[in-house]
Formats: C-alpha cells, sequence, structure tokens
C-alpha cells in the first residue's frame, strides 16, 4: 500500500513560483516538485470526481490515488527543470 513507502523529502521546485506565475492572492497555487526519491508531487485542484468516469479504458486509480489538475503554463514554465531521463 502507498503508506507504506519511505518517505521522500522534497528536493526542489519544478518551474516558476506561483507568484512568478502572476499568483499574488495565493489562492491559485498549483506547483510541482521533485522528491528526494526521484518521483514528483504536484500540487492542484482535486478533480478526480469529474474526471475518473472519463479516463480511457486502459488507465486505472487505486482508491487513494486522485486526479489532480494543474494549469497549462504551470506544467510548461516547469519543462525545463524535468529531466529528459
Amino acid at each position: 500500500m502507498y503508506s507504506e513507502l519511505p518517505a521522500a523529502r522534497i528536493v526542489r521546485r519544478l518551474g516558476d513560483s506561483p507568484r512568478q506565475r502572476g499568483s499574488l492572492s495565493g489562492e491559485t497555487c498549483p506547483d510541482l516538485f521533485e522528491l528526494s526519491d526521484g518521483s514528483f508531487a504536484v500540487i492542484g485542484t482535486d478533480r478526480t470526481d469529474e474526471l475518473d468516469a472519463m479516463l480511457p479504458a486502459d488507465a486505472a486509480r487505486a482508491d487513494y490515488e486522485r486526479i489532480v489538475v494543474i494549469t497549462r503554463d504551470t506544467l510548461l514554465r516547469a519543462k525545463r527543470d524535468i529531466p529528459d531521463a
């Protein structure tokens, strides 16, 4: 189960901070982080209820997983920091 995995730490942000992307209120702050175990953490809007039934037939989501949406701008600005391998 997911909760049994060893804890990872946030190593760095990928892309610009929410403030650099124009979020001055702190209310729209999608973000991407690289973790010490090589995986990535995403802060976004939970849209699981809305999108779950629309997943392609070859996609699956465990009960502990959520479908999280980030803005296109957030991902495009992070692209330069995402490793190729």
